[in-house]
């Protein structure tokens, strides 16, 4: 039996609202558990201070003129992190062995292997008085991949902990969360492979925006962060000539090869809009691109069930488009089925998936194991994980 240990992870999204933080036990292979989940939602000051750095960050030599000020916030993330971790220690009471601080991404080019998370993880370690496992994209770089997704081999082994055998033997099971990027998993069975070759066949990948063109809309016309449930595209209408533009001059085609960042969408092209026909073009933009590589990832022998994770599963009217766009594909005639469910259908709390992940990859970080492949970020060879740091 392999050792097992409880690590907490902690996660910060492109929304840049808060941190979720999650506690596990797992043995960094199949196993896990999860002992606790919590948010904690970042001041409007510090918010705004990563929404503004964030913009001044365009090209990598922007990371350089803006140094100082990077210093600055990132010291600010990090007290937050500690503070949200002690409280956590203090009040659950459970022992942990390490600390996955994933960092709050102000930028990301895969092209030329440059990515930039804020949090410093020996000022976290000193602080908690805990080991911290940190900047876990850059090994990964190194090695030729994109840095990006890192969640796949973690969502395997939660498709395999909450979906029973019979389930996996006759649907294909994949994963699909929509944050500010969306990417998606396919996942297979464990009881196919053994520890030494199973991850050959565990594919993921970016895919299209996920949330951020949406959140952005809302954000800069009207006092709301997100659209709730969908609501205030559900009460628009969606432009069809301005979204056939759109979609001829800005297409995300298969195969994906590249990691994603929020830059590399804008929303120029429904300026003029109101604010609900707005968002229900960005809405439909959005789900024509997820949909489309939902029918390319599909399995052609069998019916596929997408499990959706990450903050985009909350928009009805999102979730809702993307299922009918996927019933207009010309190839759907291929297909059997394609189900989609929320991950809490499975009794698994969307919200913290990623952070769950993070505290699972600090442990297989710790052991020294992979936690990305050639199959999921590009990389050359399998590639193990973040710094490893003890300040106390």
């Amino acid at each position: 039996m392999e050792k097992k240990f409880t690590a907490l992870g902690l996660m910060s999204g492109t929304s840049m609202d808060g941190v979720d933080t999650s506690i596990i036990k797992s043995d960094g292979y199949r196993e896990y558990s999860v002992k606790f989940d919590k948010y904690f939602k970042y001041g409007e000051k510090l918010r705004q201070k990563l929404i503004n750095l964030r913009a001044k960050i365009l090209v990598a030599d922007d990371l350089i003129i803006n140094s100082e000020e990077i210093l600055e916030v990132e010291r600010e993330i990090t007290l937050f992190h500690a503070k949200a971790v002690n409280e956590i220690l203090v009040t659950s009471k459970i022992k942990i062995d390490l600390i996955g601080f994933h960092g709050q991404t102000i930028f990301h080019d895969s092209k030329k292997r440059i990515t930039k998370q804020l949090g410093d993880g020996k000022l976290l370690s000193q602080l908690t008085k805990k080991l911290v496992v940190y900047d876990f994209r850059q090994n990964d770089l190194k090695n030729g991949g994109k840095g990006a997704p890192l969640t796949p081999i973690f969502h395997n082994v939660m498709v395999n902990k909450y979906l029973n055998k019979e389930l996996r033997e006759s649907y294909s099971i994949n994963v699909l969360n929509i944050g500010g990027i969306a990417n998606i998993t396919q996942t297979f069975k464990w009881e196919d492979f053994s520890k030494q070759n199973f991850f050959d066949t565990l594919k993921a990948c970016d895919i299209s925006p996920g949330n951020c063109l949406i959140d952005e809309w809302i954000r800069k016309n009207s006092k709301n962060e997100y659209d709730k449930d969908g609501l205030i595209a559900s009460a628009g209408k969606t432009d069809h000539l301005i979204l056939s533009q759109a979609l001829e001059n800005f297409n995300l085609d298969p195969p994906y090869k590249e990691s994603l960042d929020i830059k590399d969408f804008d929303i120029s092209f429904v300026k003029g809009l109101n604010l609900e026909n707005g968002a229900s073009t960005l809405t439909d933009f959005t789900a024509i691109q997820i949909s489309k590589a939902l029918i390319y990832f599909g399995d052609l022998t069998k019916s596929s069930i997408w499990l959706i994770c990450g903050g985009g599963r909350k928009n009805k009217h999102l979730i809702e488009s993307i299922i009918n766009q996927s019933k207009k594909s010309k190839k759907k005639k291929d297909f059997q089925k394609l189900f989609f469910y929320s991950t809490e259908k499975y009794g698994v709390d969307g919200d913290f998936v990623e952070s769950q992940a993070f505290a699972y990859l600090g442990i297989r970080s710790f052991l020294k194991l992979p936690i990305s492949f050639p199959t999921t970020t590009g990389c050359k060879e399998p590639s193990t994980g973040g710094v490893i740091v003890k300040n106390f």
